[in-house]
C-alpha cells in the first residue's frame, strides 16, 4: 500500500496551544522556591528553541542566573512545575480548532496516528483526558514522548522512535507542526512536514515545509496558507488537503 499511511502529531503549540500554560506554571514553580527569576512572553519564546523542560531550565539558569545554577535542584523544579501544570490544564486546555475533525477523520479513514512530542507523557494524557475523553488515547497507537529519549528534537530521534513502532517508512508518514525546531527533527528523519503556526512561533521560517497554515481551519472559520502556495479547496487542513501535499511531494 502506497501514499499516505500516517500522521505524526506534535504536542505542545500543534494539538493544543499550550505554551501559555507552561509559561505559568514554571513562573508560578518559581515564586514557590523563593527564586527571582520571572519569565516574560518574549524571554519564553527564545526559550522554545531550547526543548524538554529540564532542558530549558538548564539552559536558562546556565545562561542568564548562573548565580543560582548550585542551589537550584533542577529536576524537583520541574516536577512542582508539571504538576502546577496539570492544575492549570484541568479547566484551561483545549484542543485547537480543527484538530478533533481531523484526528477523528483520519482515525475513520484507518490512517496510524502516533504523538511525537519533547513533552513528557503524563502532559499529553493530560491533554487528552480533558479534551477527548475516552476516546483521546485510543486515537494514537504510538506515544513517542520526551521521556523515551535521549536527544529530543531537533534532533530526529523522536520520529525515528515513531517510525519504528509504527512499522513505517518515513515516506509514507506526514508529520504535524508548528515550530522550525519540529521541523528540523522531522525532516532530520526523513519525513514530510506540514507547519500549523501557533502564536508563539508564527514569525518563525519553515524552509522545506510542504506547506504552512495558521490553523488547521473549521467551517465557519477558513485557515489561511501562509508560505505563498495555493489554499486549501475546502478552507481546511483537511484529510484530502493532507493527502494532496503529501502525494505531490512524493512525485
Amino acid at each position: 500500500m502506497s501514499g499516505l499511511r500516517a500522521l505524526l502529531w506534535d504536542v505542545d503549540g500543534t494539538l493544543a496551544e499550550t505554551e501559555g500554560l507552561h509559561l505559568e506554571a514554571f513562573n508560578r514553580a518559581f515564586a514557590d522556591f523563593g527564586l527571582d527569576v520571572r519569565w516574560t512572553p518574549r524571554c519564553y519564546r527564545a526559550l522554545l528553541a531550547v526543548t524538554g523542560g529540564r532542558e530549558r531550565l538548564r539552559h536558562f539558569f546556565a545562561t542568564h542566573r548562573p548565580d543560582l545554577l548550585a542551589r537550584v535542584d533542577i529536576a524537583a523544579l520541574h516536577a512542582h512545575k508539571t504538576r502546577l501544570y496539570a492544575t492549570l490544564a484541568a479547566d484551561r486546555l483545549r484542543l485547537r480548532p480543527g484538530v478533533a475533525r481531523l484526528l477523528r477523520e483520519a482515525r475513520a479513514a484507518g490512517l496510524e496516528q502516533a504523538v511525537v512530542t519533547t513533552t513528557g507523557r503524563v502532559n499529553v494524557e493530560t491533554l487528552l483526558d480533558r479534551t477527548l475523553g475516552p476516546e483521546g488515547r485510543r486515537i494514537f497507537r504510538v506515544w513517542a514522548t520526551g521521556d523515551r529519549v535521549t536527544h529530543k528534537k531537533p534532533a530526529p530521534d523522536l520520529h525515528r522512535l515513531a517510525l519504528r513502532e509504527l512499522g513505517l517508512p518515513p515516506p509514507a508518514c506526514l508529520a504535524l507542526e508548528d515550530s522550525a525546531v519540529g521541523l528540523a527533527a522531522a525532516r532530520a528523519a526523513g519525513v514530510p512536514v506540514v507547519i500549523v503556526t501557533s502564536p508563539w512561533t508564527r514569525e518563525e521560517s519553515f524552509p522545506g515545509a510542504l506547506a504552512v497554515f495558521d490553523g488547521f481551519g473549521e467551517p465557519d472559520h477558513p485557515c489561511r496558507r501562509l508560505d505563498g502556495g495555493p489554499p486549501s479547496p475546502s478552507g481546511l487542513v483537511d484529510l484530502a488537503t493532507l493527502r494532496a501535499l503529501h502525494a505531490a511531494w512524493a512525485r
